[in-house]
Order: C-alpha cells, then sequence, then structure tokens
C-alpha cells in the first residue's frame, strides 16, 4: 500500500502524522511511504530523517494525495484537502465531525473511508489514540490557565500557587477522564486548590482512592457547578462524549457568578466546547473575553508541544495504521471491531451515530458497511 503523510496546514499546527519510526515500520511490512518535504520539521524530525528510514519524500501535499492509497494525517482535513480526497481512499486521522457539517459533507461527497483516531475503543472501553492527546492536553491545561490568569494577559492576576500569607489559586476541573485527571494533577502540583466534578460515583471512588487528599472530588450537579463557578480563578472544561458534540454546562448567564477575569479553558472546544460561549482559537490568537471572562479555547493545544505529543500519538497509532495497510481497511475492521468503531465514514454514507445524531444525517452501521 502506499501511505502519504503531508504537512499539516492547520494554523499553528506543529504535529505530524507519521514519526520516522513509524515510516520504518511500515516499509519493513512492504509498503511505500510518502512524506512531503518539511512535513516533520515542526516536531524536530528532518527530511533525512524520513529518507534513513525509507520514506520517499514529495515536495506537494497535492503529489501525496495523488499517489497515496491511505492519507495519515493528525488533525482533520482542512478545506483544501479535502477537496483532494477521493474515492477508495483512506483517510486515517482525528475527525471530530459532531460540531462540523462542513467537513462531514465534503467527506461524505468525496467518497474516501475515513477512520477517526477520536472513536477507536479498546478493550477495556477506552480510547487508546485520544488517550495520549488527552494527557498532553490535560497536562498543559492548568500551564495555558497559568499564563491566561496573569494579568497582562487579561486575567485576574492571580499566582496558582499563591506565596506564605496569600491564597493559591481555585481552579475547577469538569470531567474526571484522562483530561480531566491530568490538569488535576498538574494543577494540584502547582500549589492550586482543585476539585475536580464528575456524575461517575466510581469514577469518583477511584480519583479519591489513587490521589487521596491531593484534590477534591464532588458529584457533578447544576447546584455544585454553581457554587464552585463562583469560587474558581480557573475552569477547565474537560467533558467528553465519544464522538459527539460536547454539552453545554456553563452558559452564558452563568458568567455573572464569575469574578472578574477568571479563566474558562475548554479542551472540549474540538468537539463543539462545553461552555456556550466557547469558539475555537490557535495558538497565535489563544484568548478572548466574554463578560469580563478569560475564554482560552485552542483547538489543537498539544501542538504547542509538537515533539512530545507526535511521538506520543504515534506511538499509539502505529499498530493500528500497519493493519490497515498490511490487511486493507475492510479486512482490518472485520478483524478488530475496536478499529471498526473509528468508521465515521464510508463511500459517501456515514457510519456514526453520535455525528448524524448531532447534525440530522441518516447513518448506516459500520458492521453493515462490511456485509455490503
Amino acid at each position: 500500500m502506499k501511505i502519504g503523510c503531508p504537512t499539516e496546514i492547520k494554523p499553528q499546527e506543529f504535529r505530524v502524522g507519521l514519526t520516522p519510526n513509524a515510516a520504518q515500520e511500515a516499509v519493513a511490512h512492504g509498503h511505500e511511504v510518502i512524506v512531503q518535504s518539511g512535513a516533520g520539521r515542526g516536531a524536530g524530525f528532518e527530511d533525512a530523517d524520513y529518507t534513513e528510514a525509507g520514506a520517499r519524500l514529495a515536495e506537494t501535499a497535492e503529489e501525496i494525495f495523488a499517489e497515496a492509497d491511505m492519507i495519515v494525517k493528525v488533525k482533520e482535513p482542512q478545506a483544501a484537502e479535502r477537496g483532494m480526497l477521493r474515492e477508495g481512499q483512506v483517510l486515517f486521522t482525528y475527525l471530530h465531525l459532531a460540531p462540523d457539517p462542513d467537513q462531514t459533507r465534503d467527506l461524505l461527497a468525496s467518497g474516501v473511508t475515513a477512520i477517526a483516531y477520536e472513536t477507536v475503543t479498546d478493550a477495556q472501553g477506552g480510547l487508546p489514540l485520544l488517550a495520549p492527546m488527552s494527557e498532553v492536553a490535560g497536562r498543559l491545561a492548568p500551564q495555558m490557565g497559568a499564563w491566561a490568569l496573569q494579568k497582562a494577559n487579561g486575567g485576574r492576576g492571580t499566582l496558582m500557587g499563591g506565596v506564605p500569607g496569600v491564597g493559591p489559586a481555585e481552579v475547577v476541573v469538569i470531567g474526571g477522564g484522562t483530561v480531566g485527571t491530568h490538569a488535576a494533577r498538574v494543577a494540584a502540583g502547582m500549589g492550586a486548590e482543585v476539585t475536580v466534578l464528575d456524575r461517575s460515583l466510581p469514577r469518583l471512588r477511584y480519583l479519591d482512592d489513587v490521589f487521596g487528599d491531593r484534590f477534591r472530588t464532588r458529584y457533578s450537579s447544576s447546584g455544585a457547578l454553581a457554587e464552585l463557578l463562583g469560587r474558581a480563578d480557573l475552569v477547565v472544561g474537560a467533558v467528553l462524549i465519544p464522538g459527539a458534540e460536547a454539552p453545554k454546562l456553563v452558559r452564558r448567564d452563568d458568567l455573572a457568578r464569575m469574578k472578574p477575569g477568571a479563566v474558562l479553558l475548554d479542551v472540549a472546544i474540538d468537539q463543539g466546547g462545553c461552555f456556550e460561549t466557547s469558539r475555537a482559537t490557535t495558538h497565535e490568537d489563544p484568548i478572548y473575553e466574554v463578560d469580563g471572562i478569560v475564554h482560552y479555547c485552542v483547538a489543537n493545544m498539544p501542538g504547542a508541544v509538537a515533539r512530545t505529543a507526535t511521538i506520543a500519538l504515534g506511538n499509539a497509532t502505529m499498530p493500528f495504521m500497519l493493519a490497515l495497510a498490511d490487511k486493507g481497511w475492510r479486512q482490518a475492521c472485520t478483524d478488530d471491531p475496536h478499529l471498526l468503531a473509528g468508521l465515521n465514514v464510508h463511500a459517501g454514507q456515514l457510519t456514526y451515530y453520535a455525528v448524524g445524531k448531532a447534525l440530522g444525517i441518516d447513518v448506516i452501521s459500520p458492521q453493515k458497511v462490511l456485509r455490503g
């Protein structure tokens, strides 16, 4: 199979879809790997690293999309890239379709078979290709929140850990999953007072058992959230419904409860965001203000630490990428129901229920696609 890896073109996206190690593995399996010249530079990989791994370089994305049987990326294809996709081609990347009707329509029109990293599952019910980036984003969230809290950036001017005689920042993390757990750990390590909200009692028990008194846990309810919003200096939105649009848990009216200059940091922005006032921003222009509250809603947070993020993602995606290349997407998905869970689009049909529900589009089951 010809595996193509173009340069990411989303603003300030420095990650790359294939590491040299992944390229070398694919070549060892008998596949041809085509990488756009310069694609890995933002993550610290030079063209020579890819050629030494056995990959071939292409000057333009157009060459790669025209030749490759499978396109491996990081971020969802941008409009210019979607115009180069074709029927029968496999696209393996993050998609986040539920809040993105334009991308969904374009993928359906292209005839491509699109497998989304974020909906591939594992035997434990986890999301193995989302988890590495959730870990990165969770650990980055307090760091970025601390920056946004600085007065020069519009924040309250509050130091996360405080100093002797002055209390630390109050941090509220909505969601106790992978993002929330890592965000809470780092914020607590910075000296902040941290409360994690979640609706899963088993998850709250787990957090309490593992982390003890490093941070507090609360059962998530509208009353508890309203109470905590009034005290918070930083609120991290870390809610995920796999493949679906994130629920809006903080409404604009709720901002009036918050302290002027407090920060809302929305890690769920790729899935539409969990704050009503969220809109996607970039690393170049990451924050904006609504009703006196600072919003940080960068849609590709892990891109800020591109080398770490690229290697972590490559470690997770490599076995699935090799299965798709070795067997073809149909046989690979037949053999692995967890990979099949990643199938979102095939030959003009939507195959992921949560996306169809969010966008009002008819869905065909992925099992029926395999049978047909």
